[in-house]
């Protein structure tokens, strides 16, 4: 499913929308509800760190010892 970036004509609002693919069209803002935003050309990020991603665990947290990663059998676990 795409996600794209939209921009509210209305107030301003910039927001990401993520499609099912069957439904393409432009949602409401989700701030102040005007239909129409304009998409946005999205940039592109580079992972630094190719196993999670610019130095983020495998949850987006920053820190490995957050309660998401440091379980057993989690992909952060010492102990998988």
């Amino acid at each position: 499913m795409p996600i794209y970036e939209y921009v509210c004509g209305k107030c301003g609002h910039a927001f990401e929308h993520l499609h099912n693919t069957s439904d393409l069209a432009a949602p409401k803002c989700p701030s102040c509800g005007a239909p129409g935003p304009e998409k946005v050309m999205s940039s592109f990020s580079m992972n630094s760190n190719p196993s999670f991603g610019g130095g983020r665990t495998c949850c987006g947290a920053s820190d490995p010892s957050h309660a998401g990663c440091a379980g057993p059998g989690s992909c952060c676990s010492k102990d998988k």
